[in-house]
């Protein structure tokens, strides 16, 4: 692994793009500082070029260079968060350029703790600015299978880490403008947050943010999320080849079904596998058993309302 660590690194600093693993979901790797390497990244992932992306660091330091006025909320956060599935969005330092940030005055950092993730930062010596590694919109991948599924041979280099620990991307904590204010749920929660810091309520637009578009994370196939309590009658009205993500048991009546953990953790670290397993399925639609309306349920809820929306 050493080696390939070290070959990935070199292909990072000639431009390249490297897929890797991270305790997340598997990132599509650029050179932060290379503006080509940057725009041909948004080309493999098909990512609208005022969308911006996340940096990743191996450590608080490197990541705290590429911000300015860093406030003390952010210096508690990363003590108590990282190396983890948290990002900070602070105000960009002149290290941040606009085709990092999309043209805002904001830059999301993060310090992963995946092992191969910090190997590779630690050989790279830099920042990695790194999106999912999929196509822009699509389900997110959490195997090196995934990202290889996906993008081919648009991606130079894929590096093995097993699965994606968490399964969701990270929570978005923006510190760029005021107390802290969470942009995306993920493994890190509201509750966990405020022990360490006050968590203010969103009074206006928020700034552009990975994940931020009412879209996202979808199969190709149709989806739609159903309230548990009307999920039986949409199953006896079927007319077409269905697949079904559910708490319950397999029903005789549906041709696919995946049968999802009650505990948050473990269905959002089987979410993105199970989407895509039921998207190879090819029925005519998903039907997915909508989650309880508990705090500790924000995260998977976030994703699977975005990966039901309808297409405009």
């Amino acid at each position: 692994m050493k080696d390939e660590v070290r070959r990935a690194a070199e292909v990072l600093r000639a431009g390249g793009l490297v897929a890797f693993p991270t305790e997340t979901v598997y990132g599509l790797g650029a050179d932060a500082s290379n503006p080509a390497a940057v725009r041909r990244l948004y080309e493999v992932k098909r990512r609208p070029p005022d969308h911006p992306v996340i940096v990743h660091f191996a450590s608080a330091h490197e990541a705290f260079e590429w911000g300015r006025e860093i406030p003390e909320s952010a210096t508690k956060l990363a003590a108590k968060f990282w190396p983890g599935p948290m990002t900070l969005v602070l105000k960009r330092s002149e290290k941040a350029k606009d085709f990092i940030t999309g043209g805002q005055d904001a830059v999301g950092v993060r310090v992963p703790s995946h092992p191969v993730a910090y190997a590779l930062l630690v050989a790279f010596g830099g920042g990695i600015a790194a999106p999912s590694a999929n196509r822009f919109g699509f389900v997110s991948p959490t195997t090196a299978a995934h990202v290889r599924a996906d993008l081919g041979a648009d991606v130079d280099l894929v590096l093995e880490g097993g699965e994606s620990e968490v399964g969701i991307e990270s929570t978005i904590v923006d510190l760029s403008s005021g107390p802290a204010l969470i942009l995306r749920p993920g493994h890190v929660r509201r509750a966990d947050i405020e022990k360490v810091v006050p968590v203010r309520e969103p009074t206006a637009p928020s700034i552009r943010h990975s994940g931020g578009l009412e879209r996202h994370y979808s199969p190709r196939t149709p989806a739609r999320l159903i309230p548990t309590h009307a999920l039986d009658r949409e199953i006896s009205v079927l007319k077409d080849k269905v697949a079904v993500l559910a708490f319950s048991r397999p029903d005789e009546r549906v041709d696919y079904w995946i049968r999802m953990p009650r505990d948050p953790a473990d269905y959002a670290r089987r979410l993105y596998a199970s989407l895509r397993e039921l998207d190879a399925a090819k029925c005519h639609e998903i039907l997915v058993e909508a989650p309880p309306e508990e705090a500790r349920w924000a995260a998977v809820r976030d994703r699977l309302e975005r990966a039901c929306a309808r297409a405009e």
